[in-house]
Order: C-alpha cells, then structure tokens, then sequence
C-alpha cells in the first residue's frame, strides 16, 4: 500500500498520541486533528487493511511495524525541520505548519543534508 500524505499524517498522529497515553483510540486522533468521526473511521479501515494498524477489541489503535516504521520517519522530518526552520529564524509556530507541508514531499537526500546542515549549526 502507497500511503499519501493523509495516512502519514494518521499514523503520525497515533505514534505521537502513544507517547502521551497508554490507549489510543479513534476518538482521540480525531479531537486531535480536527478531524470528523467518520473521516478517522474510513482512514482507521484503510490504515488496518494496509497492515499499519491494528485495532483491538476495546476500539484501542496500535501502530504494527510497518506503522511505527512510517510514523518515525515522519515524526523525525517534523521535529527536524521544524527545528532547522527555527534555527533560520522562522516563528516557530510558522516552522511547525511549514515542516508540516514538507515532511511528505522532501527526498531521502534532502532531508539527510539538512539533517546534516543542522547539526554542523548547533555546534
């Protein structure tokens, strides 16, 4: 399964809600995103089926490999640009929305040289 940018954001959502509570369930994501109850139902489905999700019998969301694997990398686009945007300057809250948009379109590569450029800046 070819995940776009809003079931990134899904399994994001679950990764960083896991570290904050012990159970995770539909309802939580969707408060968290702004997001209606069916519209977190239908992409909860499509999670499952492509093998990132599993639900329990409690209605409780936990990520499988394949989530976690996706949710990190996302997770660590978002936090690594957002932070290099603030290094540059940028009001954080506009480097958080900014890394955001682009932690689903940024390359392997690119990312890695600003990873790399940031860290040479905090030395």
């Amino acid at each position: 399964m070819n995940l776009q940018e809003s079931g990134e954001m899904y399994l994001e959502t679950i990764y960083v809600l896991s570290k904050k509570y012990k159970d995770v369930r539909a309802i939580d994501v969707g408060e968290y995103m702004g997001y209606s109850k069916p519209s977190v139902s239908r992409a909860v489905g499509l999670l499952k089926n492509g093998g990132y999700l599993v639900v329990d019998e409690l209605g409780h969301l936990s990520l499988t490999g394949a989530g976690i694997e996706v949710a990190e990398k996302i997770y660590e686009r978002h936090t690594m640009l957002t932070k290099y945007l603030t290094m540059l300057g940028v009001d954080p809250e506009v480097a958080a929305e900014d890394a955001c948009k682009m932690e689903h379109v940024i390359s392997d590569e690119s990312f890695q040289a600003i990873k790399h450029q940031a860290a040479k800046m905090e030395q």
